[in-house]
């Protein structure tokens, strides 16, 4: 209600009352003088209300005019804010999918390196594996010929013929093959069998002429033979020695025999 309804009502009620006093003595009402006197104090008081009001009339305006203003500045201040928080959450959308791509290119990464790795580990257990296996072969080989040539030590030619002719067999490339042909051969004339031992030791003299066990071949096949009592074989293969291998220890021994 503005001020200017307020003063309209309190005149229409400044005038209700003037009426009522103009109403005749019969009526019985508002005849007594203080009735009169408290009327135009009322009256009095709703004047100087009534401009009390009137001048409140512009802090209110002013007051309203603020309120709408800053009404009004909050409501753009919301917008702005409504404005702000769409943009926000497109580069939070935005952001979110990239951070997913970034993911899945980390576990892409993740599982080819990881593939990678396993590849280089195999290829390495396999380089590993190639380079232990010559190794472990030939402690094999070595534990194989050194059996062999344990039993042939301790007198047990059988088994050391055996052991050796196994030990060719599995460890064909050796180099080692031609002293173990020399021990079967040796085995054979330890149990007396010198046409086998002459046979034997034949084959690696005609096998592996070079070797350093050719010399002591061609010595147990002459003692085999002066075994079987061919002493004119026996000296002819003597001689072979000699010539063929005449610094080695086998043909100094061959000559030692040849002078008897």
């Amino acid at each position: 209600m503005s001020i200017k309804s307020i003063s309209y009502l309190f005149s229409g009620l400044l005038l209700g009352l003037a009426l009522l006093l103009s109403v005749p003595a019969r009526a019985g009402l508002f005849d007594d003088e203080g009735a009169r006197r408290q009327i135009s104090e009322l009256q009095r008081q709703i004047d100087a209300n009534a401009k009390g009001l009137q001048g409140l009339q512009p802090r209110l305006e002013r007051v309203e005019a603020s309120i709408t203003e800053r009404v009004l500045d909050l409501s753009q201040l919301i917008d702005g804010m409504r404005q702000d928080m769409a943009r926000l959450r497109g580069t939070l959308e935005l952001l979110s999918g990239q951070v997913e791509q970034l993911e899945r290119r980390q576990k892409d990464l993740y599982v080819d390196l990881d593939s990678r790795l396993r590849k280089m580990e195999e290829q390495q257990n396999q380089l590993n594996e190639k380079i232990a296996a010559p190794e472990r072969e030939a402690a094999k080989e070595k534990d194989s010929y050194e059996a062999a040539l344990n039993q042939f030590k301790v007198g047990n030619y059988q088994s050391a013929i055996a052991s050796f002719q196994t030990f060719m067999t599995n460890f064909a490339n050796s180099s080692l093959v031609p002293a173990a042909q020399y021990w079967v051969g040796n085995g054979y004339y330890s149990l007396r069998d010198y046409k086998a031992a002459i046979a034997a030791q034949q084959k690696l003299v005609s096998t592996w002429p070079d070797n350093a066990k050719a010399p002591d071949a061609l010595l147990n096949i002459a003692s085999s033979q002066a075994e079987l009592g061919d002493s004119k074989g026996a000296r002819e293969t003597l001689r072979n020695l000699v010539n063929k291998y005449g610094s080695s220890p086998a043909a100094e021994a061959a000559r030692q025999r040849l002078r008897r």
